[in-house]
């Protein structure tokens, strides 16, 4: 059973401006409950012991909520936030991650928990949690498969040959994991920091990596990214269809 968790929580969150002028994105309120205790509170009822943060902007407010957590917390600090991508973010992590088998979660997620049960059940070294029902364009994070076999990923690729889009949590077992961090290290050492997470993983996939799609089409989830993404997440809510309490 997969133990520790990620989450990428590094972003300045400029597009939901002023909410965001004094707390990143993580802690904006939805229904009564911010984004990163929703996912902090999934987790630990999937057997998640230990978290790790990878922290940018206003880091200091991400320490402050959680303070005081029933399991285990590790801050990552990404102090080139504002301009690197979020590979570098995963990489500041290493240290607590690399070898061992994890989560990954970007910190702009509401997901239902069953999407954390189907990764775990996924016998895949990467193991990638994709909605195949998403409307594709130039801004989804797509992935191509061939039955359930990933063979590429990016927001790059044409939407017409893709199979979905990939919404943002990842297994990796332990024994990927360290290729990731070797993948990681060798793009941060060739200064490509503006890679993608994905990008790296899809660099892995062409050398040889096994990447499978577990598809969660049918669960709700929403990526919070602008004010229009919020009202629709609050919108969720609000409906019952994503409860952030009981969901």
């Amino acid at each position: 059973m997969t133990h520790l968790a990620v989450l990428l929580c590094a972003g300045g969150g400029t597009r939901l401006r002023p909410l965001t002028d004094d707390r990143p994105k993580a802690l904006i309120d939805v229904g009564g409950e911010t984004i990163l205790g929703r996912a902090a509170r999934l987790l630990v009822a999937a057997g998640i012991d230990h978290l790790v943060i990878a922290t940018g902007y206003r880091a200091e407010s991400v320490r402050v909520a959680l303070a005081g957590s029933e399991i285990g917390v590790s801050f990552c600090h990404n102090a080139d936030f504002e301009s690197t991508q979020n590979s570098v973010s995963l990489y500041r992590c290493a240290e607590v991650l690399d070898g061992r088998s994890f989560f990954k979660l970007d910190g702009d997620l509401l997901f239902h928990p069953e999407v954390i049960a189907r990764l775990e059940r996924d016998p895949g070294p990467l193991s990638v949690a994709v909605d195949t029902s998403a409307i594709l364009g130039a801004e989804e994070m797509k992935v191509i498969t061939e039955g359930n076999a990933i063979r590429a990923f990016g927001k790059e690729l044409e939407p017409a040959r893709c199979s979905g889009e990939s919404i943002g949590i990842e297994r990796i077992a332990e024994r990927a994991s360290t290729e990731l961090f070797r993948a990681l290290a060798r793009a941060s050492g060739a200064g490509r920091t503006g890679l993608y997470y994905e990008d790296v993983y899809g660099e892995l996939i062409a050398e040889g990596l096994v990447a499978r799609a577990v598809d969660v089409s049918d669960l709700p989830w929403t990526e919070i990214d602008t004010p229009d993404d919020l009202a629709n997440a609050r919108k969720l809510v609000a409906d019952g269809r994503l409860d952030l309490r009981n969901g």
